[in-house]
């Protein structure tokens, strides 16, 4: 069966990319072909819309005194392509992707089936932003009445506050009724779909990095030859505070380890993907307020504290470690870290991550086999 992906769009995400390369992994195993959908970004402006932006520019600057600069499209563009250099090779050699400018009807006209997710693909202000498209369309209305199979897997709204205005919910309500199949990645998503949207039987599934082995994993890196980390404590801190810059040097002080940090700042050359996989292979303990970062110290079976992400959506930690009992793992702020425990994940954990992987691939196999509605 040829499938086709509509999630986020790829670029620097580690998360993002590698949710997609696992799903995309995941069905080519059980025999499909499978294409994921990205779109280009590359910034195209006419003379007037440059010239408006200067002028913009000058008033800010010359004006109202402000520290800014000017550039061009095409210096835009060159500047994300060096810094995307390593993320777009990854994404070039493993992912199958299809680049368009924008989701259409004939985006997956050779498609028998859609499979919508994985990540915040259902959260508005994330779709909306990087497909510049409304939130519909993560609900697959540009497919009009096309017969294909359509799925969600794994899709997430990212927090349980309800953010669709009471017309984006009423539309997505009607779309989600054509789905053959709906899976979630947060619990609360379950209660989310049949309040909101009006859709009882959606289910509660692991985010696709989980579905692969750390031996999946340990193959990319060797495939690269990632070279070792230099430190034993991972940090990788999306949204950097002094506050969380102390958390991590407390640890390393407390439990006698050298930091190491996977987050580069913006506008760098952003490291490899199988770099940043390296440095779970490397720790001893990550630091973190990233919820990929969380699914791949449980992967790699690392001692982590995460730091709660109320900007980026708490939810998907809550459900996460939830299940797997690793409330504890989670904090709030450095005050609730607590020095005498271990963090460490407990041999448990991996019985319930094979009972959930199981579980989780049967939706999809059953999902695909399943006659349209």
């Amino acid at each position: 069966m040829k499938i086709g992906i509509l999630s986020l769009v790829l670029h620097t995400n580690y998360g993002g990319i590698l949710q997609s390369y696992a799903l995309q992994t995941v069905l080519e195993r059980l025999g499909h072909e499978v294409v994921v959908l990205n779109r280009n970004r590359d910034l195209h402006r006419s003379f007037s819309q440059q010239a408006l932006l200067y002028m913009k520019y000058l008033i800010r600057k010359y004006l109202l005194r402000r520290n800014t600069t000017f550039k061009t499209a095409r210096q835009q563009n060159k500047e994300r392509y060096e810094s995307e250099v390593n993320t777009r090779a990854f994404i070039d050699k493993y992912i199958h992707t299809r680049t368009v400018t924008g989701v259409t009807a004939d985006t997956f006209s050779d498609m028998d089936a859609v499979i919508v997710g994985s990540d915040q693909v259902w959260r508005p202000r994330y779709f909306k932003k990087q497909w510049k498209s409304g939130i519909e369309n993560a609900f697959l209305s540009f497919l009009g009445d096309a017969g294909k199979k359509r799925i969600a897997y794994a899709a997430s709204f990212g927090t349980d506050e309800w953010e669709y205005t009471d017309e984006e919910t009423a539309r997505c309500a009607e779309l989600i009724q054509k789905f053959d199949a709906v899976s979630v990645r947060e619990a609360s998503a379950v209660g989310l779909c049949r309040e909101r949207l009006g859709y009882g039987s959606a289910q509660h599934v692991l985010d696709p990095t989980l579905l692969l082995s750390k031996d999946d994993y340990q193959r990319l890196v060797a495939n690269a030859d990632a070279t070792k980390s230099k430190g034993s404590l991972m940090s990788y801190i999306l949204d950097e505070t002094v506050e969380k810059q102390h958390l991590v040097e407390q640890i390393a002080s407390e439990r006698v380890l050298t930091p190491f940090y996977t987050k580069v700042p913006k506008g760098c050359v952003v490291p490899p993907v199988e770099q940043w996989l390296r440095g779970f292979m490397d720790a001893e303990f990550v630091v973190t307020d990233s919820f990929h970062a969380c699914v791949f110290s449980i992967i790699f079976g690392k001692p982590f504290v995460v730091v709660g992400n109320q900007k980026r959506g708490m939810s998907r930690f809550d459900s996460l470690l939830s299940m797997f009992g690793l409330e504890s793992h989670l904090i709030s702020s450095s005050a609730e870290y607590n020095p005498r425990e271990s963090y460490a994940i407990s041999a448990d954990v991996y019985g319930i991550l094979e009972s959930k992987r199981k579980d989780s691939v049967s939706f999809l196999e059953e999902s695909l086999q399943r006659r349209n509605n």
